[in-house]
């Protein structure tokens, strides 16, 4: 029998990681460090994500914990119970709301033992979930192996430390953090340097030494569960998380607040045009020189735009809301708990050819404005959104969409950060499913602009954080010629086509616009996610690509 390459491997490991969770979840709960999450240690063990760094190493990943613990609930690592559930009404409860900072879910502290996590944007969320505390388990293994010394069953004499200053939250000086960071680098088994940096990464004003308390608690619980009788940490699943899942039902409620809007402000019967972005590039180009004509007369190409990226301005973002307000945009703040925010905003009360766009059209177009979607929510929201309006005397009202634009954020596998990618196609990963189209954008478009411009075939991937170099560089290197990664194109084009080719809800000629600004290159050692975001660089392709849509559509 041949040997199977790392591609062939690393392709069996994510398939068995899809197959194990699914178990898992239709179980209703697991252990991750025990007989039940073998399959998953194993396999993200076996695949090495480039995210997850040095997991299958003796030395603590911590870029890969920085990137992690940014996207789970702040004393996740103290909790021995994890539980996932649905949206069970904890929001009208007396516990806190804890939002991880780089991830849109609400979280509760049930306890010192227990985090709650609302799962409420399907199937990817929990994909995410387990897989970042999976490999936050095995890295707290990694501390205990290193601190408890089974030869002379005793403590290293630096973890003993670590727990003073922890479990007395003890204030230090200068001094003994200095001391502090080479007893952690000796329990993690990295170099001074690096843990500096990471203690500096985690570092908050409530909370300077942060990360000597993740570190002493991710390896305590590890140590308390290879006991004998220890509590091992375990994961549930609620009933009713398991009984919502793929029935569309946060998506359903989200699509009617939508066309609840439409439908009193008359717009039901306009041209509708989706657009799946941020919500702020749309509507700064649109509003934004009208709103800051001083700014605006006094800046370049790119610079109105810099001006509001910046953190310092948000007087400035507020007087462009503002001014968005009374000018045709009716703001949606979600509250079906998809966690997509959505902006629908009456071209008709504004004058366009102010912001560079001239306008051939007799009806003025609505535009919808939807938040990222998250991996297989992307299906459930846009499938619902593409359904017909029911009003109260049970007729329905088919969706006039002319077209939907979809601009994120991706991974790309030839260039860099901030360059943008034209898909032909989205492929599913572990699959032959595959989705060609005809992008009505095209690389000629930005034949005006200095950034790089690639076209080709994209991969919509289970999750970013799974992907490692060997998997990648084959689908780059291979015949399917893969430009870059994402997780949300093939859902999204998945419910556009049944509703437009075999359903009938929207028209067959919708016109369809893809385009994606490179967040990372993760066949770059240095350029992943966990590497850091994209920061300013962001703003110039995400302000041309927004004004190629627009174009499109005001002509």
């Amino acid at each position: 029998m041949p040997n199977r390459t790392r591609a062939q491997e690393s392709s069996n490991a994510i398939e068995r990681l899809y197959i194990a969770m699914r178990h898992l979840f239709s179980r209703g709960y697991y252990k991750p460090m025990g007989a039940s999450g073998e399959t998953l240690r194993n396999s993200l063990l076996l695949l090495r994500p480039e995210i997850y760094g040095s997991i299958a190493s003796d030395q603590v990943e911590l870029r890969g914990l920085v990137y992690v613990l940014d996207r789970l609930p702040a004393g996740i690592e103290e909790c021995t119970y994890i539980d996932l559930t649905a949206d069970e009404g904890y929001k009208n409860s007396q516990f806190q709301v804890i939002i991880p900072k780089k991830r849109r879910r609400n979280c509760y502290r049930i306890d010192v033992n227990q985090m709650n996590i609302e799962v409420t944007r399907g199937r990817s969320e929990i994909y995410d979930i387990l897989t970042h505390l999976t490999f936050l388990y095995i890295e707290s293994h990694k501390i205990r192996r290193r601190v408890w010394l089974q030869k002379d069953r005793q403590m290293l004499h630096e973890w003993e430390l670590l727990e003073e200053i922890v479990l007395h939250n003890k204030k230090i000086s200068d001094k003994e953090r200095e001391i502090l960071l080479v007893h952690l680098g000796s329990i993690l088994g990295r170099s001074y340097k690096e843990v500096k940096e990471a203690y500096a990464d985690f570092s908050e004003e409530e909370n300077p030494n942060r990360f000597a308390h993740i570190i002493y608690w991710l390896g305590k619980l590890a140590i308390e569960e290879s006991h004998e009788n220890g509590q091992k940490r375990t994961i549930k699943f609620s009933p009713d998380l398991r009984d919502s899942i793929g029935h569309h039902i946060y998506g359903d409620v989200w699509a009617t607040n939508v066309k609840e809007v439409l439908f009193e402000n008359n717009l039901l019967d306009r041209p509708i045009h989706i657009i799946s972005a941020n919500m702020h590039s749309v509507m700064n180009t649109l509003y934004a020189p009208t709103a800051l004509p001083i700014q605006a007369k006094s800046s370049k190409e790119f610079d109105l735009f810099h001006l509001l990226s910046d953190d310092t301005n948000e007087d400035l973002r507020k007087l462009v809301k503002e001014h968005a307000a009374k000018n045709g945009l009716y703001y949606i703040k979600d509250n079906s708990g998809t966690n997509i925010n959505v902006q629908v905003i009456d071209t008709a009360k504004i004058e366009v050819s102010l912001v560079g766009f001239n306008t051939t059209q007799g009806d003025k177009p609505v535009l919808i404005v939807m938040d990222y979607a998250f991996g297989e929510q992307a299906y459930e929201t846009m499938d619902e959104l593409l359904k017909p309006y029911e009003f109260n005397n049970g007729k329905r009202h088919l969706m006039p969409v002319e077209s939907i634009s979809i601009m994120g954020k991706a991974g790309i596998l030839d260039g860099g950060k901030g360059d943008i990618m034209i898909p032909t196609a989205h492929i599913f990963e572990g699959t032959a499913d595959n989705y060609p189209f005809k992008n009505q954008l095209r690389k000629r478009d930005f034949e005006d602009s200095d950034i790089p411009v690639i076209k080709g075939a994209m991969i919509s991937v289970l999750g970013t954080s799974l992907q490692n170099k060997d998997i990648l560089q084959f689908f780059h290197d291979s015949t399917w010629r893969v430009i870059g990664l994402e997780m949300e194109g093939a859902h999204y084009q998945k419910a556009i086509q049944s509703a437009s080719k075999i359903r009938g809800n929207i028209s067959k000629s919708v016109k369809v616009r893809y385009a994606y600004y490179a967040s990372d290159n993760p066949l770059q050692t240095g350029s992943t996610l966990a590497s850091g975001g994209l920061g300013t660089t962001g703003v110039e392709p995400t302000y041309t690509i927004t004004n190629k849509i627009l174009k499109q559509i005001f002509t």
